[in-house]
């Protein structure tokens, strides 16, 4: 049969039985109706897979996505045959930049286009036989949803942790949007490669920051691999040191600022006598102050906003600063010491101003020397020197004294800073949520507040909050309208902005006229807690029934790419544990994840990444028209690791297909009554060698799906198959060519066992031979109602006895240590591995010339003899 005729015919009844993968919520007392459940279903252990969500783009699933969601849904399948009740679900991560772009450009509505797009890619993910259970796909762009997504927002607020403040961002000019730096590469927008400019925007920010430390500690209680647990840690960047205030002296070139000190973070105070100058950056609140006197100034803050916070850190990058016209005074000599703006350093990093040690610190050095600023050693040999307060310390006596110092001296004390930045919240486009927040002017005036959170901080802090106030909960989902017209502004606001009817609105607190905040979310929003809803995806009452988190949770894997392993995974392990603090998700269950890996990449034939203008991109659907979805299935997962760096390479998919083909075959003779009365398919097996060699393939194929060794576990299965052609058999009867024979020296179930682990990386292939198998044994034409699919057998069990090697290697220790190894050869009968008797495997070990000389002249005192692993003799 046509290999796209099989493919058609399963995915048809694969359709129709609707239970065939889907996740059995097992009794929890719950109003979802997911179905009844299925046999043992309540007894079964949970196993919750995972894949990253796509954005649904008009070009339908490329390469990466077959790749990735082919690893998680190898590991579902598997989890299912091994008695897992699996939870393998998926969605849409459907708002974003590119849908609105192309709507735009083509005139249309967003919503039409995605509702197209999702479509595509649920018609792909079936054609290439993914077992996602369809009953709880999510969609974030569904009112439904973002009612969620908002009210997570709201919480938020509430808690203190949401504050509206302007301050710079990277703006797209083509856009017309703010962009995460992440957004920014080599000073252009990732998505249209504008150059990237810095403007002052008032932004919607979250609090982040508050869980840094939670957010590393958090990671004990997960089995993420070491990659992504370092690259977690490295992202939120913590450094421990002080925060220091330097009082600020005009002398006599500006008589007149603001404030009274300068207030900075560092992580060494003990180098406080070798500061010289103090930098701060161009959005410093001092910097900004200065700017409105000093024309040379507000011209370099004009400049340094054309660059990107990559280019400003560039080492490579000449320093180019302005003296501000002020001086500090250094605490511990009372020296004065001038303050530059440099854009170098980064409001948002510490306190946006440092000290400078340039006789220590390469980049102040190369500043120092450009402007002729002094340098002042104050290390030599690892001991502090010219710092009479701790001269001698070494450096971690040091900073220990130093803090203790600034503490006595009341200005400063030991903090932390990070290089996690709180996350810029709003985006000044339409498709994306609408964030549920009401401005009201009058309130605002009259300082009125709705968070309690922030009733008892300092009034500068609560002036982020005059005259906020959230949707009311029973007015969400605050909907985003549909328009015909929604391109962004000129203005830096949102095309929402230029609606009326959403804009104004009540204030919910006092009645006056309000307007609604027009900034949408960012794309993070929605994927952040998407995992929640795929275990409750129809809750209208609530984010999450308590009962089916606490069977569910966690995820027990979590598979994406290496891009998402800081901020997707910081985000949305925030979120959670924000939630979780909120006590609206069970104790014990603090993380949202428990085992989170990466999945690989794969470069096109020419070795380079694949994209439409070097010509080189792979389509899988293209390919798997051509060749067959299976050949592509278990091509991707035999190119490499997993987690590797791979090249497509047409060559090495035809050997899969040749190796899928001896499956073929074997269809071929299961469907030819004539043939198939020459195989039999016998009930008994006349071949222990073929039992060995199914037994410990079994052992490492499941062995090397558990732990993602794809690669490996289909190189076995290809493996196995060539060295059951080796056995020899008796031809007399019919000669049988390489794809048969592996049929012939095997009995029916121990076939079985085969097609069974040939299941999850070729669900059709597998199908078809199950079902030619199931018809032939109970002399069907087709299937009938009784009929049980590959998909929900059991995984073949390992029979240990055959796992013992025939050639067996023994160390043979004298007082522990080995001095040598003794060969042993173990015989098959029926099954049964047959060893020498301990003592003569001891004698044999006494003889060999080694152990012999070892023994010359010493006493035996006593013989250990652990079995098939080691003998060792004490002597004296």
């Amino acid at each position: 049969m046509d290999f796209k005729e099989i493919e058609g015919k399963w995915q048809k009844i694969w359709d129709e039985n609707k239970n065939l993968y889907k996740a059995d919520d097992v009794g929890v007392d719950s109003h979802i109706d997911l179905g009844r459940i299925q046999g043992s279903a309540r007894t079964k252990p949970k196993m919750y897979v995972l894949n990253e969500f796509p954005y649904p783009s008009g070009s339908g699933l490329h390469v990466g996505h077959a790749f990735s969601f082919t690893g998680g849904d190898i590991y579902a399948r598997f989890k299912r045959m091994q008695g897992y009740n699996v939870l393998f679900p998926m969605g849409w991560d459907a708002f974003g930049l590119p849908t609105e772009n192309y709507a735009i450009k083509m005139k249309r509505k967003p919503q039409e286009v995605t509702k197209e797009n999702t479509d595509m890619f649920r018609s792909q993910m079936k054609k290439l036989a993914f077992s996602f259970d369809w009953s709880r796909e999510v969609n974030t762009t569904d009112p439904d949803y973002y009612k969620w997504t908002q009210w997570i927002f709201i919480k938020l607020f509430e808690a203190g942790l949401a504050y509206k403040k302007e301050m710079p961002i990277n703006w797209c000019p083509s856009c017309k949007t703010g962009l995460a730096n992440e957004e920014v590469i080599d000073g252009k927008c990732e998505r249209c490669h504008a150059e990237v400019s810095r403007r002052n925007i008032s932004q919607w920010v979250v609090k982040i920051t508050d869980y840094a430390d939670r957010l590393v500690d958090g990671l004990k209680d997960t089995d993420f691999i070491d990659k992504v647990k370092t690259a977690q840690i490295n992202w939120i960047g913590k450094s421990e040191g002080a925060k220091i205030k330097f009082e600020i002296s005009s002398r006599d070139v500006i008589n007149h600022v603001s404030t009274k000190y300068l207030e900075i973070f560092t992580t060494r105070p003990d180098t406080l006598y070798g500061a010289t100058f103090m930098v701060i950056s161009p959005e410093h609140d001092l910097s900004l102050e200065l700017a409105k006197s000093n024309e040379e100034i507000k011209k370099y803050l004009i400049e340094t906003r054309k660059k990107s916070e990559m280019e400003r850190t560039d080492l490579n990058k000449d320093k180019i600063g302005v003296f501000s016209g002020l001086y500090a005074v250094n605490p511990v000599n009372n020296k004065e010491i001038p303050i530059w703006i440099s854009d170098f350093v980064l409001a948002s990093y510490g306190t946006g101003a440092i000290m400078s040690v340039p006789a220590h610190d390469d980049r102040d050095k190369e500043f120092a020397v450009k402007y002729n600023l002094p340098i002042i050693n104050v290390y030599d040999d690892e001991k502090i020197i010219n710092s009479p307060l701790w001269n001698g310390l070494n450096k971690n006596e040091a900073i220990k004294k130093a803090i203790e110092w600034i503490k006595s001296e009341g200005i400063g004390e030991g903090t932390n800073s990070y290089h996690l930045r709180d996350w810029i919240f709003s985006r000044q486009h339409y498709w994306g949520e609408p964030i549920p927040m009401i401005f009201c002017e009058e309130c605002a005036k009259n300082h009125k507040l709705q968070n309690s959170n922030i009733k008892h901080q300092n009034e500068e802090e609560k002036k982020k909050y005059y005259g906020w106030f959230t949707v009311p909960e029973d007015q969400l989902p605050l909907v985003l309208p549909e328009v015909e017209a929604y391109e962004p502004t000129d203005d830096g606001l949102s095309p929402l902005s230029r609606i009326p009817e959403f804009v104004n609105c009540q204030c919910p607190n006092c009645g006056s006229d309000a307007k609604r905040e027009t900034d949408t979310m960012p794309n993070w929003a929605g994927s952040d807690w998407y995992f929640l809803r795929y275990i409750d995806p129809f809750n209208k009452d609530k984010l999450i029934d308590f009962d089916l988190l606490k069977y569910w949770g966690p995820v027990d894997v979590y598979i994406g790419g290496d891009e998402h392993n800081t901020l997707h995974l910081l985000y949305s392990r925030f979120i959670y544990q924000f939630l979780y603090d909120q006590g609206l998700f069970p104790k014990g269950l603090p993380e949202p994840y428990k085992m989170r890996t990466s999945h690989g990449v794969i470069l096109g034939p020419d070795n380079q990444r694949m994209s439409k203008s070097r010509g080189n991109v792979i389509v899988p659907e293209s390919v798997a028209d051509k060749h067959g979805v299976d050949v592509v299935r278990m091509y991707m997962m035999f190119m490499g690791p997993f987690e590797g760096t791979m090249s497509w390479n047409e060559n090495t998919l035809m050997g899969v297909k040749r190796f899928l083909s001896k499956f073929n075959i074997a269809l071929e003779y299961l469907d030819n009554e004539a043939k198939l009365s020459i195989l039999a398919l016998s009930t008994e097996d006349k071949y222990p060698e073929a039992i060995v060699l199914l037994n410990k393939t079994i052992a490492k194929v499941s062995k090397d799906i558990e732990e993602f060794g794809y690669n490996t576990a289909i190189a076995s299965l290809m493996e196995l198959l060539n060295e059951l052609h080796k056995i020899r058999i008796d031809e007399s009867v019919i000669p049988l060519n390489v794809g048969h024979r592996w049929l012939m020296v095997l009995s029916r179930d121990n076939i079985k066992k085969i097609v069974k682990m040939l299941a999850p990386f070729a669900p059709y292939t597998a199908e078809e031979l199950w079902s030619y198998i199931y018809k032939k044994e109970n002399h069907l034409e087709e299937i009938d109602s009784r009929y049980v699919s590959v998909h929900s057998e059991s995984w073949p069990g390992v029979e240990e006895k055959y796992l013992i090697e025939e050639n067996m290697t023994i160390p043979i220790a004298i007082n522990g240590k080995v001095r040598d190894q003794l060969k042993l050869q173990t015989s098959l009968h029926g099954g049964q591995a047959n060893f020498k008797h301990q003592n003569e495997i001891i004698e044999m070990a006494k003889q060999l010339p080694n152990i012999k000389k070892w023994l010359e002249g010493k006493t035996i005192v006593k013989e250990i003899y652990v079995e098939g692993k080691m003998v060792n003799l004490a002597v004296v």
